[in-house]
């Protein structure tokens, strides 16, 4: 069963990181719903939410994945509700 989710990053040095980050991002682009950025440039930090839909492996691979990142932190909201 899926689940819904909302994944939060914060990019501490956006430049640094982006790259890596935007690489993850699409190739978990099959269960990605929705995605917005914040760039706060003047503090050179940058503000990720991304809504997913998958199977509860599959977010916490995309999770963690995006955790490993030098520069980046991840907190992640999961659904109790399992959807089809």
């Amino acid at each position: 069963m899926k689940r819904v989710a909302v994944i939060s990053a914060i990019l501490d040095k956006p430049e640094a990181s982006q790259t890596q980050f935007n690489e993850i991002i699409s190739s978990f682009k099959g269960i990605i719903k929705g995605r917005m950025g914040l760039p706060l440039q003047e503090q050179d930090i940058a503000i990720i939410s991304i809504v997913v839909l998958g199977e509860l492996d599959e977010i916490n691979s995309l999770t963690g994945k995006l955790g490993n990142l030098e520069h980046i932190t991840v907190k992640t909201s999961i659904s109790k509700k399992e959807v089809l």
